[in-house]
């Protein structure tokens, strides 16, 4: 569902709109009626399990397969395919020719999108060196490592400095550091006024990067919009320590109120901490530590798509966390 700040954004401000959006396979409904509004120069992640429905949406969304039902437009044109050469796109599945060397491949995958040959050698050695590649320029993608090889897709994928740039999972499979390289140049991006979209079924990254998100789970998507408007679907948490521990002032505490040792948890009530305060000062209650914490994504995304779509994220990041530890 659209959320309600969306009512005020046009579709000239908007780089991809989509209405009911609906695919089934062999029968089997993969995305059934998603909305999606993605604000121009954002950062924008689709946040969900494996199997959710992410990669068929982004590529409802770039045209490579058509919605049964629903529309979409994309930097304003319904037919997706017939302006690739503004879009940038990392599929989940990374692929290059192995007998090609690296500023090759770039100028390939530069060719793909309408750059001339000759310049796109130009942008690939200098899209390698400025990105610390230099040295390997000239080697083919076999004789590069893994992570190695995936950087050089991605600055194929920006060759060609398109205005919109999708990435279906591209935290995956990447070590710490090179995690850390991409939500850099994600962040450059958007700097520059390109707008980014990217599926993800890690909450922090989601949380770190991105500027709104849409939850996806079964299929359907129960929220889409900024971050912190699905981390206010919950109430700020309580957490007070005082010198008695019981007093008049309990009556201002909620009714979820509970005590493990010394410290008392509960959600902060609706009158805002004020007359709380107020009810433990003229109480005497003998305030030592008091602290209000805002609920973060991850609790927003159990509140929103359940409880078994958390674990399914759980279960995701824990085998590709092992899956790393064997390439080690």
């Amino acid at each position: 569902m659209f959320s309600d700040n969306r009512s005020t954004e046009s579709s000239a401000e908007l780089a991809i709109e989509a209405r009911g959006l609906v695919k089934r396979f062999d029968g089997f409904t993969a995305v059934d009626g998603v909305d999606l509004a993605v604000p121009r120069g954002s950062i924008f992640g689709i946040l969900g399990p494996n199997g959710a429905g992410k990669t068929t949406t982004l590529r409802m969304l770039l045209g490579i397969i058509d919605p049964d039902e629903g529309y979409r437009r994309v930097l304003g044109h319904e037919r997706p395919t017939e302006i690739a050469r503004r879009i940038g796109y990392l599929p989940e599945e990374r692929g290059l020719y192995p007998s090609m060397k690296a500023y090759e491949a770039i100028a390939f995958l530069a060719a793909l999108r309408g750059v001339p040959l000759k310049e796109g050698r130009k942008r690939g050695r200098e899209l390698l060196e400025e990105n610390g590649l230099g040295y390997a320029a000239d080697r083919q993608i076999r004789q590069l490592s893994k992570g190695m090889a995936q950087q050089v897709q991605l600055l194929g994928t920006l060759v060609h400095q398109p205005e919109l740039v999708v990435f279906d999972e591209p935290f995956s499979g990447l070590d710490a550091l090179n995690q850390g390289k991409l939500e850099r140049v994600i962040r450059d991006l958007a700097a520059r006024g390109t707008t980014v979209i990217f599926s993800t079924h890690v909450i922090a990254h989601a949380e770190r990067m991105c500027d709104s998100i849409a939850i996806i789970a079964g299929g359907k998507v129960p929220f889409a919009g900024p971050v912190d408007a699905a981390r206010d679907r919950l109430r700020p948490q309580v957490r007070l320590e005082t010198r008695d521990l019981d007093g008049p002032w309990r009556a201002v505490f909620p009714a979820d109120a509970r005590l493990e040792g010394k410290f008392w948890h509960f959600t902060l009530p609706e009158t805002g901490v004020e007359p709380l305060l107020r009810a433990l000062i003229e109480g005497d209650a003998g305030i030592l530590s008091l602290s209000i914490e805002r609920p973060g994504l991850h609790d927003a995304f159990v509140a929103i798509a359940g409880e078994a779509a958390a674990r399914a994220l759980e279960e995701n990041a824990g085998e590709e966390n092992a899956g790393q530890e064997e390439m080690r």
